[in-house]
């Protein structure tokens, strides 16, 4: 069995008379410790699988499978404690409490998770060891960015989930979260899928998942994936 399975999945959002099928039976499967980016354009259904991935929606019909857990039979509760241990998510706006320095937004993992990393190394593995006692009023998108990071990853998740991570950032700056992710997965063998519309990441991945009208139109592996720092789009 993959780390990540997903079999036959279905979401269907009822608007009104209308049944939109926002994911339509979409099947793939995802090995621990791979980078892996899921493209595709606005409105293909990217965001509702990172979503039903991350427990924070629910499938119409099919399985979802994570480490053994069928994630698709968990009710509420188990769905909480899931989020809370499990997952960890970074989003194309970063989220920070405003009023809580870099080393105190990272330290919220602590109080939440059962076995936090420390929350200064996990900075300092971000490069920002030098700015944890600034408020993210007084950093840069990227390092708002990279707290964010750390803060997903002090919870020691199973599944890194990231959406539009870069959205929000200049070129090169989005070319260094990139490599963070990129290093992270490498170095701590973490398992990262990042949800974008640019189609230049999948040059990135170890397993490229291209999602079109709901469905997973081609799941393929790239057996020499480029440093993201080389990337250009």
């Amino acid at each position: 069995m993959a780390f990540v399975e997903f079999r036959d999945v279905c979401k269907v959002y009822q608007m009104g008379s209308v049944e939109v099928r926002a994911v339509d039976g979409m099947s793939f499967s995802i090995e621990q410790g791979e980078f892996v980016v899921i493209v595709g354009p606005s409105g293909a259904g990217k965001t509702t699988v990172l979503n039903m991935l991350g427990g924070m929606d629910v499938p119409t019909s099919g399985t979802i499978m994570l480490d053994g857990q069928e994630v698709s039979a968990m009710g509420e509760r188990e769905l909480t404690q899931y989020r809370r241990h499990s997952i960890g998510f970074v989003f194309q706006f970063y989220n920070l409490v405003q009023n809580l320095t870099a080393l105190e937004n990272v330290e919220l993992a602590n109080q939440i998770c059962a076995n936090p990393l420390p929350a200064a190394e996990v900075l300092e593995q971000v490069g920002l060891a030098a700015r944890k006692d600034n408020f993210p009023s007084q950093l840069s998108g990227g390092e708002q960015q990279r707290v964010a990071i750390a803060r997903a990853l002090a919870k020691n998740p199973k599944l890194l989930l990231c959406d539009e991570p870069t959205g929000a950032l200049d070129y090169v700056t989005g070319k260094q979260i990139l490599k963070l992710l990129q290093d992270t997965c490498r170095k701590s063998g973490n398992t990262v899928a990042v949800v974008t519309h640019n189609s230049a990441f999948t040059q990135i991945a170890d397993r490229v998942i291209e999602v079109r009208e709901g469905k997973a139109r081609r799941v393929q592996t790239n057996p020499a994936p480029l440093d993201a720092m080389t990337l250009e789009w």
